[in-house]
């Protein structure tokens, strides 16, 4: 006789300890406005040549919004750590929702251990030019990697409580900085609006551009990883998640504009290359004290520390809710008994880090092109992949369910969400050359976008194989600690498992 479907799984995170504020300084902080501002808007233009980084984050924020309406649709009837995989899974089915959740883990990973390059690269540069010290990127890079193992086993709350202090203080410097360099237009000539022109964004490097823009974002659509330990999951997840958007948005373009208005629109790209990531502190240097630029570089330097933070915790709820429901080893699954944090996925994700680190350093890469740009570009490209098919999974899961969330939420919304991410992704991956900064002929080009296409089919595989061997694992696939929505159904006509 045939085992009950289940309802659900057993093993829960830590309830009740989250509330809007805390949901918000999460995610933004995975953003990190001033990483983004100092770090990826300078490198974006330096990179990718093009002018209207300014308008990408503006248009990324725009289409981000419209993907939002949709995905915290989802987020009210399903609360899972799984986020992205889950909502493939209901939406799409069992075996998609494995080959997404092997995508995510590829991405996050990407873009958490990808930020150890420039946190590396910028404080021990702060630290021997500030102080004489004689250390090393990886040094740097490794002590912080140890300190996020200790915070990451600790109550999620307490984290969300030291992100909150770095975040306010860093989106502060952030709009101290734009006002000064727009009160400040080079040569006295006025203020300027040219990388605002919808024509900058025409032309090649765009898809470089707009996946610059998408790399600033990731981490808002991290509100759905914490909602099982939020304080009113249905109120917070929808709330958080528009604050994010519209947060990251606004301040992004702003400040990208800003540095364009000091530098002048045709020096913007030249001066990027030439500074690097020094060119916002050096642009409000000769109009403020020098402890507001001290202060500003110790914030960048937090800011970076607080996005290695949040991703990290963002990965380590991933590979819970896999471990929850016996996808990836059990053992994952596991959370501690006093901090109620994901101890297992944490610590997996911890010795991850140190051993890419260590590879990146035997074979002597740039922490700043090889390890950061190229990996948060990866992870982005991944979550860009996520965002894409999740919005295509909105739309069957409300077109099977019965509901009253209106066609605007169900359907219209979350398919214009799937044509212009879509639309996004295919530029983007036509143009990745552009966005490594490598030449049109080189490999690394295809093998980047590949390497997601290897990490699906790893996961349609093992969902297969669940299947066939494992069919109790194979049914809880998807369903979490407090799903509640329908078990998933498909039509008769369907022969593969779902």
């Amino acid at each position: 006789m045939p085992r009950p479907h289940p309802d659900t799984v057993s093993a829960v995170l830590a309830r009740g300890r989250l509330g809007i504020p805390a949901v918000v300084f999460f995610v933004v902080a995975a953003a990190a406005p001033l990483t983004a501002v100092a770090g990826g808007a300078t490198t974006g233009y330096a990179v990718t040549g093009v002018l209207g980084i300014p308008l990408a984050y503006l248009v990324v924020a725009a289409v981000l919004a419209l993907f939002a309406v949709g995905y915290v649709a989802m987020s009210r009837r399903i609360v899972n750590a799984g986020a992205f995989y889950t909502y493939v899974t209901r939406g799409l089915g069992r075996p998609a929702g494995v080959a997404a959740a092997m995508v995510a883990l590829v991405a996050y990973n990407s873009m958490q251990i990808g930020l150890y390059g420039v946190f590396g690269a910028v404080l021990s540069g702060f630290l021997n030019d500030r102080f004489g010290m004689d250390t090393t990127w990886w040094l740097c890079a490794v002590i912080a990697c140890a300190v996020i193992a200790v915070l990451g086993l600790l109550r999620i709350d307490l984290n969300g409580k030291v992100l909150a202090v770095l975040l306010v203080a860093e989106c502060a410097i952030a709009l101290v900085y734009d006002a000064v360099m727009v009160a400040r237009p080079v040569n006295g000539l006025g203020v300027n609006f040219d990388t605002l022109a919808p024509v900058n964004l025409i032309g090649p490097g765009i898809g470089a551009a707009l996946v610059t823009g998408i790399a600033g974002f990731v981490g808002f659509e991290g509100t759905t990883v914490f909602a099982e330990e939020t304080k009113d999951p249905k109120r917070t997840v929808p709330r958080a998640t528009y604050i994010a958007v519209a947060v990251t948005g606004l301040l992004y373009g702003l400040s990208a504009w800003a540095m364009s208005v000091a530098t002048g629109p045709d020096q913007i790209v030249a001066a990027a290359q030439t500074e690097g990531t020094d060119l916002i502190f050096n642009l409000v240097s000769p109009h403020l004290t020098s402890s507001l630029v001290t202060l500003g570089r110790w914030l960048f330097i937090t800011s970076l520390f607080a996005a290695l933070l949040s991703f990290h915790h963002t990965v380590a709820r991933y590979a819970f809710a896999l471990g929850r429901e016996r996808v990836l080893p059990a053992a994952l699954g596991r959370t501690s008994r006093r901090t109620g944090a994901p101890k297992a996925g944490s610590m997996l994700q911890t010795v991850l880090a140190l051993v890419v680190l260590v590879g990146y350093v035997l074979a002597d890469a740039d922490p700043i092109v090889h390890l950061f740009f190229w990996l948060t570009s990866l992870g982005a490209l991944g979550v860009l992949i996520l965002m894409t098919v999740t919005s295509v999974a909105v739309v069957a899961f409300f077109g099977r369910t019965v509901h009253r969330d209106g066609p605007w939420r169900t359907a219209v919304a979350p398919f214009l969400s799937a044509l212009a991410l879509g639309a996004i992704l295919v530029v983007t991956v036509g143009q990745f050359d552009a966005l490594l900064g490598v030449e049109p002929t080189n490999p690394l080009r295809w093998w980047f976008p590949a390497g997601y296409a290897v990490a699906a089919l790893v996961g349609l595989g093992w969902a297969f194989a669940l299947w066939s061997s494992k069919p109790d694992v194979y049914r809880a696939i998807g369903l979490g600690a407090d799903s509640a929505a329908a078990p998933l159904r498909t039509p008769d006509s369907v022969r593969m498992p779902v």
